[in-house]
């Protein structure tokens, strides 16, 4: 089988200023069958005279000008192209762009992936490089462009092209009213399935291009509006009332043909325009109706009573099938069932539209203009298209008056200046109208332009600065329907150098690209563009990077957790980039195990009121959390709960004698399934919790309720099933006896643990690695995990391809890098950290690559990105499986890796180190990274899955032990804190040795406490032993702080004077002491009484205290928080009224605090040459007499706190002094009440405590 196909060869010879056409010289056809196809090869073996003697094409110019065009003679399907180097010579090309064209103009050029244009050409002149064309086009003219060819030689060509015939029923449309209508015949014969296909071209950018009728006046359109597709649905004949499904395609209106099917099966619509493809949902009173008519182009479905104002289209439409049955061919029969309206004919009769395009800053085409003076002026017309919001379209100067006028964009309106002397004489800004007003030109018109310079070279020079401050950028675009004077301009002319002059313009074809259609932007980010590129807006949609992938949020509470927050509402985005739009949820984190509750529209407990007539209640549950998110939050959670009650009075619940029950609930996915067990109980038993544990009031049956009594009684429990969950509605039904009353709970949805975040394995060698299924981010991908290591490199995941490879790596102990290649190199992105990352604590690594560039983050160090090629490939194709680890010749990870997401999908790294060697599901040691976390003194503690705050030696309470603990106190409250009897020590003083008497000496003390008061005199603190030793913390009758320290009973006390001022004020202040030996820090902080006060201490305690104390702390002991909290289990006394209170929560870490050191003076007056250890020893010494006296006790009154953080953030009080011996030793031993304080704390602890009783 042979077909003969008239073959053409076009040249063209910049030298010569012509277009010639040859026959060729020679042409071979041969057919064979290529995987089944017929194939027919066209080969192409011109012998130009240019270059006698060698085989092949070649220009006598080798520029970017050139081109070899070929006429197939029809329409052909092109499916591979082949290029060989000019024969026995050193002229081949290296790369060129392939264009392709029905009539010889308006050319397309082809781009594989949407996004490469140019095809890589030969190495030498003899071998033959064949490409096929990933999508097959569809034309009679090919023309090869080259780009680059071999430096030593010349352009040089010898080209082989591969296709197959293609046949095509055509129809061409006027607008108006042609059309083509196909009346379905009647029948049962119908199927779910209705699929409407085409072809079409037009120049216009709006017209009705389908239109199809069913019953009731239900109506489906398919609308050209500005380029685009509109997917309409109407009903009823009113024909602005509509519902607009999608929009679909863009610039559809260039001469191009463009394919559209349309595919209904039963709910769902699918649109399909070229390669993209939009899935809609239909509304439900069009989800069923049966098409009695489908309409080509049609803007009437009655011709008496039209009912849409939507003109039809004007241009071509080929291949209309409708359920496969070819409708063209059908009208061009005369079939009954296809009816032809207007003037419509069956070939497809294109006007000639010659478009130029200006792709860079350097292109500009050069008219001449009109030298002859005219009243009524000069006309200058044309048609452009861009996407730049600013750019000069048209310069020209004025012949009798001199000046220049300037035609251009600024912010997407047009503008118009005229330039004299130096200064703007006139300027219009133009909507929509068309400017006139007589003008002549001068010699020259330029459309486009150059760079400035160029620009100014047009101007005098006095001119040159008017220009400068416009700051006019260059036009990139397309221009088409050149007219001066009402003349049209022929483009080609221009091409051949016949006409004007040019540079870097692409003549014959509009190359302007859609970069938002399809919009590579997800999540709802609105897409904008450029000439060159692309722009995603991500704001107000949850979404971040350069095509909103990426989520801002975390995926649970219990990432929150681990990032520091407390409890509170958050955004959770359960699947990360994944489709799953975040959800607002509350985040309890007061309880060992982190809640996220998800609520619904009634969670109170709710009476029954029933409804006359109606024998059930009936109540349905609206969450907040739309269906998909309710789902996957519900199977992300490790457990999920919801509590279910039922309060009654004679009325029953569940059990009847029919066996069937009175009242159920719906619960699961969906509307849910019937459920009849209650809170509590176990799915399909049919009993509550009571019946269950065998304790309900009557035990003759499984539910309290039906015991069927006239007091109130109740069932309640736990629903903790999660395929049941949530509950989704409740159904009530002995509700309507007389004298039954019922009330019903339905608790909000509460779920806690995160099976993705602490999903995690250990590799023990540097030859580990796990294996999953290949990795698809063709487009988009993004990966994220932590991981901890000691080891200072390793690769921790890679997935290759033929070419094409991902990979994640550490390539050094500072340093994470993110390599891939989709077909135009290695990228690689790098990210240095500042601190080694082997130090064996997690860090998070994410990473992003997309269309437009590639990111990197480590930590919360600053992110990395690189941008992608403007022009080059993006698909992703890998082949082989992941490998998290290495299988190569990389060197491996050694280390753990967690809660490893790609795509927002956690891959279970635990289940498949269960099965693989070398690899340990889990990985302990979380205190390390987390533990900072807990505060105030809190403890970390490892869990299986995390950690937690061990606030036991804590003052404070919370998850992290930051919340303060704080009561309010009348002048009758106290609270004694006994730490040891007397008698105990006593009683095991001759087993005591040496040691543990030194360890029980107390060296120091460390308090803290927060106070808020206006009463002064009080006293604070007080700590003392049975031997008159005493610390004491007052305000005194000035207002101010004083700590008198005694620690030699044969000795007066020491006083300290604070210089702040009016500490009684009502503002809360906080207070901390620590003393070390003979050296006393203080940060504000409280004080201390004995059972033997001395006079003036004892007075002051009589006055009692009223105010706020909070978070009080001695040592390891937190006697305020032991006595609200834990009153019964702690050794507390308290006294008077005791009430909790949050009167101390601004007492708060102060960042202003100041540090003071005193020292005490010693027994003999230590000096301060004295050495420290020996100050030291001397005052251990000397607090240890009360120590050691078997007998003593140090008993602590605490009364107030005092700190130094006013609560509405006005003057932080906090002053640093420094006491040392010498100097305390002036300060006059005195008994009055003023004693000096200053604050600030020093950080030291103490390692040991006396026996003492905190008294508050």
């Amino acid at each position: 089988h042979t077909n003969r196909l008239p073959l053409f060869l076009f040249y063209n010879e910049r030298s010569s200023n012509a277009i010639h056409s040859f026959l060729l010289t020679r042409t071979y056809f041969i057919s064979s069958n290529l995987d089944g196809n017929l194939i027919t090869y066209i080969c192409i073996f011109f012998y130009s005279h240019l270059s006698a003697g060698a085989g092949g094409w070649s220009p006598l110019i080798s520029d970017k000008y050139q081109w070899l065009e070929v006429d197939l003679g029809e329409r052909t399907k092109i499916t591979a192209v082949a290029t060989q180097g000019r024969y026995g010579s050193s002229d081949w090309l290296t790369s060129y762009l392939l264009m392709f064209s029905d009539t010889g103009h308006n050319w397309k050029q082809y781009r594989q992936e949407d996004s490469i244009g140019s095809f890589p050409g030969n190495s030498n002149a003899d071998s033959v490089v064949q490409y096929k064309l990933q999508q097959a086009a569809i034309a009679r003219f090919l023309r090869l462009i080259p780009l680059d060819w071999n430096p030593s030689g010349r352009i040089g060509l010898r080209l082989e092209t591969y296709g197959c015939p293609y046949t095509s029923d055509v129809v061409s449309l006027n607008g108006g009213s042609s059309s083509l209508v196909y009346r379905l015949s009647p029948g049962p014969w119908r199927t779910s399935k209705e699929v409407v296909s085409l072809k079409f071209k037009t120049l216009r950018n709006s017209g009705m291009l389908l239109h199809a009728e069913g019953q009731q006046g239900v109506s489906l359109s398919l609308e050209l509006e500005r380029g685009k597709l509109q997917l309409l649905l109407r009903k009823g004949t009113t024909q602005h009332k509509h519902t607009r499904l999608t929009s679909l395609g863009s610039l559809l209106d260039d001469q191009h043909w463009h394919h559209v099917v349309l595919e209904q099966r039963n709910a769902h619509l699918n649109l399909t325009v070229d390669k993209n493809t939009e899935r809609v949902q239909l509304p439900a009173e069009f989800s069923r109706w049966d098409i009695e008519q489908v309409l080509g182009a049609v803007h009437s479905l009655s011709s008496q009573k039209p009912d849409i104002s939507k003109k039809n289209l004007r241009g071509c439409i080929e291949n209309l099938l409708y359920n496969n049955v070819n409708l063209i061919e059908l009208a061009q029969k005369r079939d009954r069932q296809v009816t032809v309206r207007g003037n419509v004919t069956f070939s497809c009769a294109e006007p000639v539209s010659i478009a130029l395009t200006f792709p860079g800053p350097q292109s500009f085409l050069q008219l001449p203009g009109t030298t002859t003076s005219s009243l009524d002026g000069v006309s200058v017309g044309f048609q452009f298209r861009t996407w730049n919001r600013a750019g000069l379209l048209l310069t020209f100067g004025l012949l009798q008056k001199g000046g220049m006028v300037w035609l251009y964009l600024s912010d997407a309106r047009l503008r118009l200046q005229i330039h004299k002397g130096g200064t703007v004489v006139l300027e219009l800004s133009i909507a929509h109208a068309t400017p006139s007003f007589p003008v002549t030109t001068g010699s020259q018109l330029f459309f486009g332009g150059k760079s400035d310079s160029w620009l100014i070279g047009l101007l005098e020079t006095k001119k040159k600065a008017t220009l400068k401050s416009l700051s006019i950028s260059t036009f990139q675009g397309c221009m088409r329907l050149l007219t001066v004077e009402n003349q049209p301009v022929d483009p080609i002319m221009v091409q051949q150098r016949l006409l004007g002059n040019y540079s870097q313009l692409l003549i014959d074809m509009c190359g302007i690209t859609d970069r938002c259609s399809p919009s590579r932007c997800e999540h709802g980010g609105r897409c904008s563009q450029s000439w060159t590129v692309f722009h995603c807006n991500c704001s107000d949609t949850g979404y971040s990077g350069a095509t909103c992938h990426s989520s801002v949020y975390e995926q649970s509470c219990e990432a929150y957790k681990h990032n520091g927050n407390t409890s509170g509402h958050f955004y959770i985005d359960v699947d990360g980039s994944g489709p799953i739009k975040p959800q607002l949820v509350y985040c309890n984190m007061t309880e060992k195990n982190t809640w996220m509750v998800l609520p619904h529209n009634n969670t109170e407990l709710t009476r029954v009121q029933p409804s006359p007539g109606v024998s059930q209640h009936s109540v349905h549950f609206d969450y907040s959390s739309q269906e998909e998110q309710l789902l996957a939050a519900i199977s992300q959670s490790e457990h999920c709960e919801q509590e279910l009650s039922y309060h009654c009075r004679k009325s029953r619940l569940l059990n009847t004698l029919e066996g069937s029950p009175f009242s159920w609930w719906l619960g699961g996915p969906g509307q849910g399934r019937v459920q009849t067990y209650w809170g509590g109980a176990h799915p399909g038993s049919q009993q509550c919790a009571c019946g269950l544990q065998g304790d309900c009031v009557d035990l003759q049956h499984y539910c309290n309720c039906d015991a069927d009594r006239l007091e109130w009684t109740e069932d309640s429990g736990l629903l903790t099933h999660k395929d049941t969950l949530p509950i989704r509605s409740l159904v009530l039904g002995d509700i309507q006896r007389p004298g039954s009353e019922a009330a019903y709970r339905v608790g909000p949805l509460r779920c806690h643990g995160d099976k993705n975040f602490w999903n995690a394995a250990f590799f023990d060698k540097e030859t580990s690695y796990l294996h999953f299924p290949t990795f698809h981010g063709e487009l988009s991908a993004d990966i994220s995990f932590l991981f901890k290591t000691t080891g200072s490199s390793g690769v921790f995941l890679e997935n290759l391809g033929i070419k094409d490879f991902i990979r994640i790596e550490l390539s050094s102990s500072t340093q994470v890098v993110f390599s891939f290649d989709v077909g135009n190199g290695p990228l690689e992105v790098r990210v240095e950290s500042s601190v080694p990352l082997n130090d064996n604590r997690w860090h998070r690594v994410r990473a992003e690559r997309n269309v437009k560039e590639a990111s990197l983050r480590l930590d919360e160090l600053p992110v990395a990105t690189q941008e992608a090629p403007a022009d080059g490939h993006f698909h992703l194709q890998l082949n082989s499986q992941l490998f998290i680890g290495t299988a190569s010749r990389q060197k491996g990870f050694r280390g753990c890796i967690r809660s490893l997401q790609l795509n927002g999908v956690t891959l279970d790294l635990e289940e498949r180190a269960k099965i693989t060697p070398g690899v340990q599901p889990g990985c302990p040691g979380h205190c390390s990274s987390y533990g900072s976390l807990c505060q105030n003194q809190g403890r970390c503690v490892e869990r299986a899955n995390g950690f937690q705050c061990d606030c036991s030696l804590s003052a404070h309470v919370g998850v992290f032990c930051q919340t303060e603990v704080s009561a309010s106190f009348k002048s009758g409250t106290s609270v004694i804190y006994t730490f040891k009897e007397p008698y105990e020590l006593s009683r095991n003083s001759s087993a005591l040795p040496s040691s543990i008497y030194s360890d029980l000496t107390l060296r120091g003390e460390n308090v803290s406490l927060s106070f808020r008061t206006n009463q002064s005199p009080a006293l604070l603190l007080y700590v003392s032993s049975y031997y008159r030793e005493y610390l004491a913390l007052l305000i005194n009758r000035h207002d101010k702080l004083e700590v008198r320290y005694k620690l030699d009973s044969s000795r007066d006390a020491e006083v300290l004077k604070s210089s702040v001022k009016s500490v009684a004020n009502g503002q809360l202040h906080t207070v901390a002491i620590r003393r070390l030996t003979d050296s006393v820090s203080f940060d504000i902080f409280s004080f201390p009484e004995s059972d033997d006060l001395d006079p003036d201490l004892a007075r002051l305690a009589s006055l009692g205290f009223t105010g706020c104390l909070s978070v009080v702390h001695f040592n390891a002991i937190s006697p305020l928080k032991a006595a609200l909290l834990h009153p019964d289990t702690s050794p507390v006394i308290i006294t008077g009224p005791l009430v909790q209170s949050n009167c101390g929560s601004a007492a708060s870490a102060n960042p202003y605090a100041a540090e003071n050191t005193h020292h005490l003076s010693g027994k003999k007056g230590g000096a301060s040459s004295v050495q420290s250890s020996k100050s030291e020893t001397h005052i251990c010494e000397e607090f240890s007499l009360n120590i050691l006296c078997p007998a003593g006790v140090i008993a602590v009154v605490i009364f107030v706190v005092v700190t130094g953080l006013a609560i509405t953030a006005r003057f932080l009080y906090q002053r640093k002094e420094t006491y040392r011996n010498q100097q305390v030793k002036g300060v006059q031993q005195e008994n009055s009440q003023d004693f000096p304080f200053n604050n600030q704390a020093d950080s030291q602890n103490v390692s040991s405590e006396n026996p003492k009783e905190y008294i508050i």
